[in-house]
């Protein structure tokens, strides 16, 4: 079971970013529950854990010292950006080994890909999450909350939905996350008849003893040798 820990950034008394009465702490929680939501209902082998799925601080220290207690597989931080710039960037440890590079890189494409953002690039960083994590782990910082056109994008669900997909699908990507198989569709109507089969009898008696209870019980019924 792959083990993936979601930190959305910020929360209770420290907001984040904010611009035009909206808060980077909201966002961030909106696309993380999304991010879980779609894991799983769409994907198998995977269990997610999250810092936080309301309104509350956990310190810095308490996010990534459950990811490491919980021994997760990755370690994801979803911020919004703030400075007044434009699009999307993600940040490894400074000093991360290879193998985050690689993690980092394929996510970064495909949110770009998803979502149509400006590439702001492949980033490092010597934020706390990074470094302190056991696991590899990027963070990642969707749009700018005090870019107007950025902002009018993030208060609408739908592109917030497209940002989390875009999110899972450069996880599953790079992990090889297997999608769940979609139930089988039933039949369809064509017009045609629908028949029931009521019984099968070596002996003819036995058989026409069927017919007749059927009959009787006001239903069309026939006997035949089948070869």
């Amino acid at each position: 079971m792959f083990k993936l820990f979601v930190d959305p950034g910020h929360g209770g008394n420290d907001p984040g970013a904010t611009s035009g009465g909206y808060e980077e702490e909201d966002f961030t929680l909106d696309i993380g529950l999304r991010i879980r939501q779609i894991i799983q209902e769409e994907y198998t082998g995977v269990e997610v854990k999250m810092s936080r799925t309301k309104d509350v601080y956990p310190s810095l220290d308490d996010r990534v010292g459950a990811a490491n207690r919980w021994g997760a597989d990755f370690f994801l931080s979803i911020h919004i950006n703030a400075g007044g710039g434009d699009g999307f960037e993600s940040y490894r440890y400074t000093s991360a080994y290879s193998k985050t590079e690689a993690i980092q890189k394929t996510l970064h494409q495909e949110i770009v890909k998803g979502t149509g953002w400006k590439d702001r690039g492949v980033k490092k960083a010597g934020y706390y999450v990074l470094k302190n994590t056991k696991m590899p782990a990027v963070l990642t910082e969707n749009l700018f909350i005090d870019n107007p056109s950025n902002l009018k994008l993030l208060k609408q669900a739908s592109v917030r939905e497209k940002c989390a997909r875009a999110h899972v699908a450069g996880m599953a990507k790079a992990f090889g996350w297997k999608k769940k198989q979609a139930a089988p569709k039933p039949p369809q109507d064509s017009g045609g008849l629908w028949v029931v089969q009521c019984g099968a009898f070596k002996d003819k008696k036995n058989a026409e003893e069927l017919k007749a209870k059927l009959q009787k019980a006001g239903f069309n019924a026939y006997v035949y040798l089948k070869s």
